[in-house]
Parts: C-alpha cells; sequence; structure tokens
C-alpha cells in the first residue's frame, strides 16, 4: 500500500489531498488536517511550525511521496515568493518523497482521460487530488 499526498500551494498554504494505492486501484482517502498554513514567513519559529507539521503530517498519515503542482516561476501567472518557501520547506522534509506536475500536464491528462473526482472532496482540494492522480497514472 503505497500513499500519495497532492499538494496545491496557494499564497501561504499547502492545500493537500491523499490518494492510497491498493492491489484493487487506488482511492481518495478523507484525512485531517486538508491545508497546512505558514503564518508569517518572516517568524523563524512559524516556518519551523510549518515544517514539523509537514513531517508530523507524513508520518502520521504514512505518506510515501508529495507530489506538488508547479507554479509558474514568471510571467502573470507567477507563484507568489511565500509559495516557493513553502515548497523548500516540503522538500526538506526528510520524510517522504517529493515529486513535481505541471498545471498544463494535469490539464492535458484530465483532457485526454478525465480524472474521476471523488464524493466527499473539497472543491479546494480538486488541483491537489489532480495532481497526486497524474503522478499515479505516470508510475
Amino acid at each position: 500500500m503505497l500513499r500519495i499526498c497532492g499538494i496545491e500551494l496557494k499564497s501561504s498554504e499547502a492545500i493537500l489531498a491523499v490518494i492510497e494505492l491498493t492491489d484493487n486501484g487506488h482511492q481518495f482517502v478523507d484525512i485531517e488536517p486538508k491545508k497546512i498554513k505558514l503564518g508569517n514567513d518572516e517568524s523563524s519559529e512559524l516556518v519551523k511550525s510549518f515544517y514539523d507539521a509537514v513531517v508530523n503530517f507524513s508520518k502520521d498519515n504514512h505518506i510515501d511521496t508529495f507530489v506538488i503542482k508547479k507554479r509558474a516561476k514568471k510571467g502573470q501567472m507567477a507563484g507568489g515568493a511565500v509559495s516557493f518557501k513553502l515548497e523548500a520547506i516540503i522538500q526538506l522534509n526528510g520524510v517522504a518523497g517529493v515529486e513535481f506536475v505541471s498545471g498544463q500536464g494535469i490539464a492535458a491528462a484530465h483532457k485526454k482521460e478525465p480524472f474521476e473526482i471523488p464524493e466527499g472532496i473539497n472543491k479546494y482540494q480538486e488541483n491537489a487530488f489532480m495532481a497526486a492522480s497524474l503522478y499515479i497514472r505516470k508510475n
């Protein structure tokens, strides 16, 4: 059994969606928290707290891989500076692997063969779910 956690980074929070792979396929796992938020990104204490929350989430929920939806680095749709800080913190978690998928890749895969969005998932979690789903399709 593998657990993949899709992540969409928006401003100062990581939106999470966990998928469990079994011999019978995969399914969405509705677990808390659904978001991990960073308060003041200039506070070392709060940055460390975000790091601890990611590590504890990974350990408590037996996450094997985090799959982060990439954000543009420049241009009109560029991700904010804080979201790149969150990304680096997640990459340094030391517990679970970290992979990346592009928004364009998610959109193309969804157009070709739509992702089945499970009942019970919050609308704000859908991009994180699709990031994890795309990773599963590719591997």
